[in-house]
């Protein structure tokens, strides 16, 4: 198709849909979405002057977004990467990875034989009939956490004190990570996925240059390496029946995991495994807390508690986007896709949609059937899926049981990140019961 026929976005838009400040700003973003899902929901998106990236489709329409998702044959997650980058960032990958535009290899940027090979020799950890005996632990975890916070109070950043480590912590329990080591995983995952943001990258320095923040984010990924790798060696030696021993021991194909599949594995599981639950989490609590109403109908009736969680997933989206590969020539919403071409899945406008959402913008908990794509679909769906539901379902029931009442204090902010958003700081006011 001759690129003068393809519907592109003019330069001020397509800055806005990749720029990290607008996921920050985050309404003046989802008015975006909302004019282009009527005006171009499959939208070609070229460079500017000032962001240079290789031109991609834009899918702001939830059922373009939950096909190319589930098409897995046609819409690949290899070899480009998976997640939208600058030129500038993709060959630093390379360079930093050996050739590869992905500069960690895990879950998310394999396909098919290998991508089910690999996500079998943990999966059966991640579903519900093994996750009921860590229940206990879990709740634990949860009871320690809101006393913190009942101690803590009565003003206090929900995001430091709860939705970031409570997740944190239990993710690293099903790890194998001593509780000791837990703040520079909390540290590295947030320069990871929020190395253009200054509070999350640790800079305290704003609008950094992009090789900056590339350098930021790669310095934590060989950290993170560093770590695992030290941590293998003593799971090889002394297995412990956690995940870590089950990724260091792991075989497919009859031969161990390399080593940079094998950090990756790590990797993603440390990061994604409690980041994502982390801004659902604190989606949840700015919804409550917004809504006093809202906040006594659940104390008082447990049973809209799952609707609570899986509508702060939507409302939230922390996986803002993936990156596909057209395998071949084909057709996305009327729109013809040559082989080759890169797509940006882009979930936040998917779960914003009126066609599938009514009054997107509102926390409804009580909004059914709510098929949200924050966990995405087929293949690729996210692993801990269950793990997230009932982390945040165990939170809940422990805040409902402590905590009378809570309202803001403050202005919440959210992170400057393209990729993994949310909240990155939640003031309240809270009383304890």
């Amino acid at each position: 198709m001759a690129t003068q026929d393809k519907p592109r976005l003019d330069p001020v838009t397509a800055r806005a849909v990749i720029d990290p400040t607008s996921y920050a700003a985050w309404d003046p973003l989802l008015d975006t979405f909302d004019r282009l899902r009527e005006e171009m929901p499959v939208a070609w998106v070229e460079a500017s002057e000032d962001a240079v990236h290789p031109p991609f489709w834009l899918l702001t329409r939830y059922d373009d977004a939950m096909r190319v998702s589930k098409d897995n044959a046609t819409f690949l997650n290899n070899p480009r990467t998976v997640v939208f980058s600058l030129t500038e960032g993709i060959e630093f990958a390379k360079q930093f990875s050996g050739g590869s535009e992905h500069m960690v290899a895990s879950l998310v940027t394999f396909d098919a034989p290998i991508h089910m090979k690999y996500r079998k020799l943990t999966q059966e950890w991640f579903m519900p009939k093994n996750l009921r005996g860590i229940e206990d632990e879990i709740r634990k975890i949860a009871q320690a956490t809101v006393q913190r916070m009942i101690d803590a109070g009565p003003e206090l950043d929900f995001c430091k004190l709860v939705s970031a480590p409570y997740p944190l912590h239990v993710v690293m329990q099903i790890l194998g990570v001593p509780e000791e080591d837990e703040p520079r995983m909390l540290m590295l995952t947030q320069q990871l996925f929020g190395g253009s943001d200054e509070d999350l990258n640790q800079s305290g320095i704003k609008d950094l240059p992009p090789d900056v923040i590339t350098q930021i984010v790669a310095g934590a990924v060989k950290d993170f390496e560093a770590y695992f790798a030290k941590l293998t060696a003593e799971k090889r030696a002394n297995p412990s029946g956690d995940v870590a021993s089950t990724i260091a021991n792991a075989m497919v194909d009859g031969e161990p995991l390399n080593d940079r599949d094998m950090m990756g594995y790590y990797i993603i599981v440390a990061a994604a495994g409690h980041d994502t639950t982390s801004a659902s989490t604190a989606g949840a609590m700015l919804a409550l807390a917004q809504d006093p109403e809202q906040w006594a109908k659940v104390k008082a009736d447990r049973s809209l508690l799952p609707g609570i969680v899986e509508e702060a997933i939507r409302w939230t989206t922390p996986v803002q986007h993936f990156m596909r590969t057209a395998a071949e020539d084909t057709e996305v919403g009327g729109q013809k896709i040559a082989k080759g071409d890169w797509l940006m899945i882009n979930y936040v406008a998917a779960n914003h949609d009126p066609a599938v959402f009514d009054d997107p913008r509102h926390f409804d908990a009580a909004r059914s059937p709510n098929r949200h794509l924050a966990f995405g679909a087929g293949a690729h769906q996210c692993l801990g899926l269950h793990l997230a539901r009932l982390e945040m379902r165990i939170l809940f029931e422990t805040l409902l049981d402590r905590i009378d009442s809570v309202e803001l204090a403050g202005e919440p902010a959210r992170s400057k990140s393209t990729f993994v958003g949310g909240l990155k700081t939640l003031p309240l006011r809270i009383k304890a019961i």
